[in-house]
């Protein structure tokens, strides 16, 4: 708010007069550099970016590769529900970070194991027992969530060689990758197998972060029953270890 003319054709590298002509349509067809620059100058979200450039009859940059960064906010937020699971998960759904109640229920996930769909399929299921309906449910989305990455992040070489292996690892991912869903979420259930505590039945909401490809897995227990007491016993013992520590 407050910005001059001059000053943001200052900050877009872009001349006074040209600006103008924008303003008024008299310039068609702005070039992918100038739509660039001004999005930069205008400090746009990458809803107003892409906006800008579906206004001027232009396609928005893709970016290259999945990101990973995880804001500090949403570290804080983790950081904060320290007696509640917390996974969050990249795009193509590989952990990327957890607090450390989550990695005492669900154990170390390490090498291509971090990525849930490939344990899921084609890896180490770890802990997490699936069977029934929601199993069924959970597949599709996850391979509808990797589907929608592959076209967001056509140039990622990684998440190309992930497809590749899985459909190669696992006929069942293969069958539901050719039927080209768009699956939405769901709530369920999950119940981990824990070494010491056994059986536990936890819900499990998927959560989104605005203006991020980030997801959030967040593991809850209803009240006053055996669950919640194992996960309370687990906290517990979270806890005393980093105060020993």
């Amino acid at each position: 708010p407050g910005l001059r003319r001059e000053e943001l054709a200052d900050l877009a590298g872009l001349s006074v007069e040209y600006l103008v002509r924008l303003e008024q349509g008299r310039a068609n067809n702005p070039s992918p550099d100038a739509l660039r620059a001004l999005a930069r100058a205008l400090r746009l979200t990458a809803l107003e970016r892409n906006m800008l450039y579906d206004i001027a009859g232009s396609t928005a940059p893709r970016p290259g590769a999945v990101p990973s960064h995880v804001p500090p906010r949403v570290q804080r937020m983790v950081g904060r529900l320290a007696d509640t699971p917390v996974g969050i998960f990249s795009a193509v759904w590989t952990i990327i970070h957890w607090n450390e109640l989550w990695a005492a229920l669900q154990g170390e996930w390490k090498g291509k194991n971090r990525n849930l769909v490939w344990r899921h399929f084609a890896g180490d299921v770890g802990r997490v027992r699936n069977d029934g309906d929601a199993h069924v449910a959970f597949e599709r989305e996850l391979v509808s969530d990797l589907r929608v990455a592959t076209i967001k992040y056509p140039d990622d070489r990684e998440l190309q060689a992930l497809v590749d292996s899985l459909r190669s690892e696992s006929t069942r991912f293969d069958s539901l990758w050719n039927r080209f869903e768009a699956t939405p979420h769901s709530s369920f259930s999950k119940t981990i197998t824990h070494p010491s505590l056994g059986d536990i039945t936890l819900d499990c909401e998927v959560l989104s972060v605005i203006e991020s490809d980030l997801r959030i897995i967040v593991f809850t227990a209803e009240p006053g029953t055996s669950d919640a007491a194992k996960l309370d016993l687990l906290g517990r013992s979270v806890f005393e270890s980093a105060e020993a520590t």
